[in-house]
């Protein structure tokens, strides 16, 4: 980042390619559908990309570009349905047979239905650790919380889907 901060462009290819996979994925489970995350994923590189000579190292890359989707994302949300939350509606599917396509899906729905039941709060402290791999703590500078905050947060949501799919 810092040789992308000074001009290098080459420096900007190699961050979006290594890091382009996990951060649409998360922007596309907090958006809920393609086409809105598509947007808000070229928006959150559009605002990187315009603050890149506010970053400083004493900030890691991940979590300062999380903390962006994150805001763009919940503004979006806010401008078009102040009381709706964002659903997430799509995970990935493997290549399986017949059966197992037909069982992994129903599984995909139930886990994509109890994850959007989650709270809003739980649901964006697990999909930043499953998406993104962040740690405790980078969850709680992107969702501005203390460490314990975001703990308490992920340990609930982990519960709640647990309990839901046990059922």
């Amino acid at each position: 980042m810092k040789a992308y901060t000074q001009g290098s462009m080459e420096a900007f290819e190699l961050l979006y390619s290594r890091h382009r996979g996990p951060f649409y994925r998360y922007v596309l489970r907090l958006a809920g559908d393609p086409a809105t995350a598509n947007d808000l994923y070229q928006g959150s590189w559009e605002k990187i990309i315009k603050a890149r000579g506010t970053y400083t190292s004493a900030v890691p890359f991940r979590p300062w570009i999380y903390r962006i989707a994150h805001n763009h994302v919940m503004d979006h949300f806010r401008r078009v349905n102040p009381r709706s939350d964002p659903l997430p509606e799509h995970l990935e599917s493997g290549n399986f047979g017949p059966e197992e396509q037909l069982q992994h899906e129903d599984k995909a729905a139930a886990l994509r239905a109890a994850v959007s039941r989650l709270p809003t709060e739980q649901r964006e402290t697990l999909l930043l650790k499953l998406e993104a791999g962040l740690d405790l703590q980078d969850i709680a500078d992107v969702t501005g919380v203390n460490r314990e905050t975001a703990k308490s947060r992920l340990r609930y949501a982990v519960g709640k889907l647990k309990s839901e799919l046990r059922e």
